[in-house]
C-alpha cells in the first residue's frame, strides 16, 4: 500500500444491555429511494408509493440496523392485490433496475433477518408511468352496410392510448379545438365499458365541413415530464375500410423441400391499408421471406404446415382477413398386425379358418393415401377369398385390411402392403408380413436367473424378457408396482428384443417391472406379459455427513453417527478413525447409531474424525472436524457517526465489533488487525492484545486514524487463541459526508468537499462561503468574523457570509440542508419523533445583521417555519444554539444570513448536528455516554514514518 495509515491504538470494550445479549438486536428496516423517481408519496397509513417514468432507473435502498448484521432480501409481488412472493429475489441492500418497464411495477418488499426475533419487512409500491402513441380508428353506424363507407350519415372516430396514469384526450379539426357542445354536429364521449381508456368523436349527419384533418392529443398532464402525444387522421369522401384478395389456392398441398409463395393484394381501402402475415400456430418460420403482401417459404418442411392469414388494416372499419391452409405431404410409422379367426377362441392360425392382416400408416393428406397388396411380389386384387378393404378413417385412419377366407396351404407366403400418396414425391412405405405354418402367437418368459435381479446403485443393468413366436412383436416395458415414469421419462418404453437397459441405476428404481406384447408387428390377441423384480442395493445414508465441532483444550466432546437408510440393512459394521489412525470398530445389533467420545481434548486430538458405516454395497461416512479455532468476529454496523476527526485531508473511523461464541473455545488472547486501501494487494497488520475474557455481547471499539480522504479501506480482523488463528472477517469502511439517512444522528463540520450536501438557494442575493482561517484572503476585513473554526483549529472549515462590497444592506444569503427522512407517524395517535437541532454561530462586528433559521417541511415548499433568530454583535467567540424540533414528515433546514449596514458584518456557522431525542437541559452534562471501558492498550499518536516501522510491523 502506497499510502501510510495511522492507527490510534485505543481499544475499548463496552458491555451493554443485560441477559448476556449485549448489543445483539433484532433487525429493523427502512426503505429509502434514489434513482430517477418523479414523485414520492411519503409514509401513509397503508403504503408508500414511488412513481417513476418507464425507461428510467429504479433504485431503492434497504437501510437496516441490528446485530449481527442482518441478511437482506428484496422480493416483489405481481401487484398490490397479491401477497405471494415471486421466486426471483435480490440479496443486496440496493435494488437497482435499469430501463424499468411497466410490468415491473408492483409492491417491492425488503426483508431483513439475523436470527434474532422476527424478520423485519417493509414495502413500497412502485408505480411506473408511461404513455403510448395514441391510435385513431374510424367506424360507421352499426347495422348499416353499403359499398361506399361514407355514404352513411354517422361516423365515429375512436382514439385509444395505453397509459398510466389515465390519459386525457382532446380533439382538433384542423386547428380548431373541438369541445362537447361547441358544434351541434359533433359529440364527444367515453364508452361506459372502457373506464377512461377511449375517447370517441361522433360526427352526426355528416356535413361537407366534416371532411377534414382530425387530431387526437393524448395527455397525462406532464407527470414525470411525459410529453403529450398526437395522432392525425384525414377524413374524406373516399375513406373506406380495407379489402384484399389471395392469389393462391386453399388448401395448398406441397411436397417437403419445395418453395411456396403466398401473394396477398389489396382491392380497396383509403387510406392505403398495411398488409401483415400471421400464422395460426404461432410465429412465422424463421426462414420466411416477406416482401409487402408476398410471403415466401423456401424448402418447406412438415413443421411449417398450418393456416396462414393475410390481414389488411388502415384503422377504418374492421381489418380484412383472408386465410389459406398449407399441407405438407408425409408418410410415416408403418405397422402391421395379424388377427386370427375372430369367431374362435384359438389364438393360432389354422387351415380352413379366417385370417386378417392389417397395415397402418400415418398419411398427410389422408385423402391422397392409397394401398396396394402383393403376395410373394405379385399384385393382389380383392376376390371372394382375398377381401381387401380400407378401414373407415374415423375409426382407424390410414389402415387397410386383407381378409383371407378359408385359409389353405397355398395361401402361405409373404404378403406385402405398399402405402403411397397420389400426388407423388414421397417415398412409399412397404410392409412385409409372412404367413406360414410357423406363424404362431407370441409367448413371454423371464429367465430364472433374471428375476429377482440384484444390482448396486450407479451400475448399468439389463432386464430381460424372452419372447417367442413369429413374427416377434414389439415389447412394452412399464412399472407394475406403482404409477411412475420409466427411466427414460415415459410411462412405457418400447423394446424390439425384449431387453430393457437402465444406465446409472438409482435406489428409487427398486420394484417390479412389467413386460408385455404389443399388438403392433405381431398378433392382435390378448397381450402376453411377465414380471421382473429389480433390487437395488445402496450403501448406508448417514447423518451428519459433515459437522464442525469447536471446543477448547481440556474439554470433552461426543460425536454421534446415525444410519438413516441402507440396503441391505443386515450386516452393518462401523469404524472410527482420526485421520488414518483406527480408533474403534464394531457391528450394529438393533441400534441405528454409534458414538465416540474424547474426554479431554489436546493438540493431538484435534483433526478430522471419520465414522464409516459399511454394508455389502459400500460405506456411508460421517465426518467431524474438531478444531480449537475461534469463531469470526462480527462487525457492528450501527455505530452512530463512526467517522470523526473530520480534518481537511484525513479522517478517523471508529471500528466496532463483537465476538461470536467467545466461550466456545479457549480465551481470545489478541486480534490481528489487517488494513489495506481498496484496490491494493498488500495488507498492513498489527496485533491487538486482549486482557481478560470477552463476554458475549461485549462491544469492542478500536479507532483508526489518519485515513486518507476520500479513500475506502478493507479491514480484516482475526481472533487468536493458544490454538492459533481463528476465522477472519472482512468489511469495507468508506469515507462519506456524515449524513445519516436514518436521521438518528447527523453531524456536519463543513470539512468535506460537498459541504455535507448543503446547497445554495437560487432565490437569494448571494452565497455562503466555505472558509478556514489558514486559507482565507490576506485582505480580509478586520474586526469581524472568526479567527478559527469552532474547535479552535486554524485549518478547520466553517461557512460564513462575506459582507464586503458589492454587498448591500438587507441582502440575503441562504444555505439549504439536504432532505432528512424521519420515522413514519404512527396512525394511532403517537407523537412524532423529537430531534435536537444544534449549531454554533459566530456574530462579531459592529455591522452585524441577522441570522435566521427556518424549517421547511416536505410538500410545503412555499412555507418556511421560523425556528431561531438572532441579530447584532455577539462578541469574538462561538456560541451554541439548540432547538427541539418535531417534524411530522421529511424536512430541510435553511440558514439565512442578512447583511447589516456595513462591511464589518461577517456571520459564520459551524458544527451543525441533528440528534434523535430532545435536547438536554443546560444543567445536564453535554456528553452522557454509557461506557464500561475495562482498559486501554495504547493511546499514542504516531507519525507515518513510525507507523511503517513499528505499528504496522506485520506485512502480508
Amino acid at each position: 500500500m502506497d499510502v501510510a495509515i495511522g492507527l490510534l491504538g485505543l481499544l475499548t470494550v463496552l458491555l451493554e444491555g443485560s441477559s448476556g445479549q449485549g448489543v445483539y438486536a433484532p433487525p429493523t428496516v427502512r426503505i429509502v429511494h434514489s434513482g430517477l423517481a418523479c414523485n414520492i408519496e411519503e409514509e401513509r397509513y397503508s403504503e408508500r408509493v414511488y412513481t417513476i417514468r418507464e425507461g428510467e432507473t429504479l433504485e431503492l435502498t434497504c437501510l437496516v440496523t441490528g446485530h449481527p448484521r442482518p441478511q437482506i432480501r428484496w422480493t416483489k409481488t405481481a401487484g398490490s392485490a397479491s401477497d405471494r412472493f415471486q421466486d426471483s429475489s435480490v440479496f443486496n441492500e440496493t435494488l437497482r433496475i435499469s430501463n424499468i418497464q411497466r410490468h415491473q411495477g408492483g409492491r417491492y418488499y425488503c426483508k431483513a433477518e439475523n436470527g434474532l426475533g422476527s424478520p423485519a419487512i417493509k414495502s413500497i409500491r412502485v408505480d411506473v408511468y408511461y404513455l403510448d402513441d395514441p391510435i385513431v380508428t374510424v367506424h360507421q353506424s352499426i347495422g348499416e352496410a353499403k359499398e361506399q363507407f361514407y355514404y352513411e350519415r354517422t361516423v365515429f372516430l375512436r382514439c385509444v392510448a395505453n397509459s398510466n396514469p389515465p390519459v386525457r384526450y382532446s380533439w382538433r379539426r384542423g386547428q380548431e379545438v373541438l369541445l362537447q357542445g361547441s358544434d351541434k354536429g359533433v359529440e364527444i364521449y367515453e364508452p361506459f365499458f372502457t373506464q377512461g381508456e377511449t375517447k370517441i368523436l361522433k360526427l352526426k349527419n355528416l356535413r361537407p365541413q366534416d371532411y377534414a384533418n382530425y387530431s387526437c392529443i393524448a395527455s397525462v398532464r406532464n407527470v414525470c415530464s411525459i410529453p403529450d402525444k398526437m395522432v392525425s387522421f384525414r377524413l374524406s369522401n373516399k375513406t373506406a375500410s380495407p379489402s384484399i384478395k389471395l392469389l393462391v389456392d386453399d388448401p395448398i398441398v406441397v411436397n417437403p423441400g419445395e418453395a411456396i409463395t403466398l401473394v396477398c393484394v389489396t382491392t380497396g381501402g383509403e387510406p392505403a391499408p398495411s398488409l401483415t402475415w400471421v400464422r395460426s400456430a404461432g410465429i412465422l418460420p424463421e426462414k420466411t421471406v416477406l416482401n409487402g403482401g408476398t410471403l415466401t417459404i423456401p424448402a418447406i418442411t412438415s413443421e411449417d404446415a398450418g393456416t396462414y392469414s393475410c390481414i389488411a388494416n388502415n384503422n377504418v372499419g374492421n381489418p380484412a382477413k383472408k386465410s389459406t391452409n398449407i399441407i405438407v405431404r408425409a408418410l410415416k410409422k408403418g405397422r402391421f398386425w395379424i388377427t386370427p379367426d375372430p369367431y374362435h377362441k384359438d389364438d393360432n392360425i389354422q387351415i380352413g379358418r379366417e385370417v386378417k392382416i392389417s397395415c397402418q400408416v400415418e398419411a398427410i393428406p389422408s385423402e391422397e393415401l392409397t394401398f396396394s397388396w402383393f403376395k410373394n411380389g405379385r399384385p393382389l386384387r380383392s376376390s371372394e377369398r382375398m377381401v381387401i378393404t380400407q378401414t373407415d378413417p374415423d375409426v382407424s385412419p390410414g389402415t387397410t385390411n386383407l381378409d383371407i377366407i378359408d385359409l389353405k396351404f397355398t395361401d402361405f407366403g409373404t404378403y406385402t402392403c405398399v402405402a403411397s400418396l397420389k400426388g407423388g414425391g414421397i417415398s412409399d412405405i412397404s410392409i412385409d408380413v409372412n404367413i406360414s405354418s410357423s406363424t404362431v402367437p407370441p409367448n413371454l418368459t423371464v429367465p430364472q436367473e433374471k428375476s429377482p435381479l440384484v444390482t448396486r446403485e450407479g451400475d448399468t443393468i439389463e432386464l430381460q424378457c424372452q419372447v417367442t413366436g413369429k413374427p416377434k412383436p414389439i415389447i412394452l416395458w412399464s412399472r407394475a408396482d406403482k404409477e411412475v415414469a420409466m427411466p427414460d421419462g415415459g410411462m412405457q418404453t418400447e423394446s424390439y428384443d425384449g431387453i430393457l437397459r437402465i444406465v446409472n441405476v438409482s435406489r428409487e428404481m427398486t420394484g417390479t417391472y412389467r413386460c408385455q406384447t404389443s399388438q403392433y408387428n405381431g398378433f392382435n390377441v390378448k397381450p402376453r406379459e411377465a414380471l421382473v423384480q429389480l433390487i437395488v442395493q445402496y450403501p448406508p445414508a448417514v447423518e451428519p455427513t459433515f459437522l464442525e465441532i469447536r471446543q477448547g483444550q481440556g474439554r470433552s466432546i461426543t460425536m454421534s453417527c446415525r444410519v438413516l437408510r441402507a440396503y441391505p440393512t443386515r450386516v452393518l459394521t462401523y469404524e472410527w478413525r482420526l485421520g488414518s489412525k483406527l480408533l474403534r470398530t464394531g457391528q450394529f445389533d438393533v441400534q441405528d447409531s454409534t458414538e465416540y467420545t474424547v474426554s479431554s481434548l489436546s493438540r493431538d486430538s484435534y483433526g478430522i474424525y471419520n465414522c464409516n458405516i459399511i454394508n455389502e454395497a459400500g460405506a456411508g461416512r460421517c465426518s467431524f472436524l474438531v478444531t480449537g479455532k475461534a469463531y469470526a468476529p462480527e462487525f457492528y454496523y450501527d455505530t452512530y457517526n463512526p467517522l470523526w476527526q473530520n480534518r481537511p485531508r484525513v479522517y478517523s473511523y471508529s471500528l466496532q465489533w463483537t465476538q461470536m461464541n467467545p466461550d466456545a473455545v479457549d480465551r481470545i488472547l489478541a486480534y490481528r488487525l489487517g488494513i489495506r486501501q481498496a484496490g491494493q494487494q498488500r495488507w498492513w497488520e498489527q496485533e491487538i492484545t486482549v486482557n481478560g475474557n470477552i463476554q458475549k455481547g461485549e462491544l469492542i471499539t478500536y479507532n483508526l486514524t489518519e485515513l486518507i480522504k476520500p479513500e475506502a479501506y478493507e479491514v480484516r480482523l482475526t481472533p487468536i487463541t493458544r490454538f492459533g488463528e481463528g476465522d477472519s472477517t472482512i468489511r469495507v469502511i468508506k469515507y462519506s459526508a456524515p449524513v445519516n439517512p436514518h436521521l438518528r444522528e447527523f453531524h456536519c463540520g463543513f470539512e468535506d468537499g460537498n459541504i455535507c450536501l448543503f446547497t445554495q438557494d437560487d432565490t437569494d442575493n448571494f452565497d455562503w462561503t466555505k472558509q478556514s482561517t489558514a486559507t482565507r484572503d490576506t485582505k480580509y476585513t478586520p474586526n469581524t468574523g472568526p479567527n478559527a473554526d469552532r474547535t479552535g483549529s486554524k485549518e478547520g472549515f466553517y461557512m460564513y457570509i462575506e459582507t464586503s462590497r458589492p454587498r448591500l444592506e438587507g441582502e440575503k444569503a441562504r444555505l439549504v440542508s439536504p432532505v432528512f427522512s424521519v420515522a413514519p407517524k404512527n396512525p394511532y395517535g403517537a407523537t412524532n419523533t423529537a430531534y435536537c437541532f444544534s449549531f454554533y454561530y459566530h456574530m462579531y462586528g459592529q455591522h452585524i445583521g441577522s441570522l435566521n433559521v427556518y424549517l421547511r417541511l416536505k410538500g410545503q415548499t412555499a412555507i418556511e417555519n421560523p425556528l431561531w433568530s438572532s441579530s447584532g454583535n455577539k462578541g469574538q467567540h462561538w456560541n451554541q444554539a439548540r432547538v427541539n424540533i418535531n417534524p411530522p414528515t421529511s424536512f430541510q433546514l435553511i440558514f439565512e444570513g442578512i447583511r447589516g449596514p456595513g462591511i464589518e458584518g461577517d456571520i459564520a456557522i459551524d458544527d451543525v448536528s441533528i440528534v434523535e431525542g430532545e435536547c438536554m437541559k443546560s444543567d445536564q452534562p453535554a456528553n452522557n455516554l454509557r461506557s464500561g471501558a475495562v482498559g486501554t492498550l495504547a493511546h499514542i499518536r504516531l507519525t507515518p514514518v513510525i507507523i511503517l516501522m513499528c505499528v504496522l510491523s506485520h506485512q502480508r
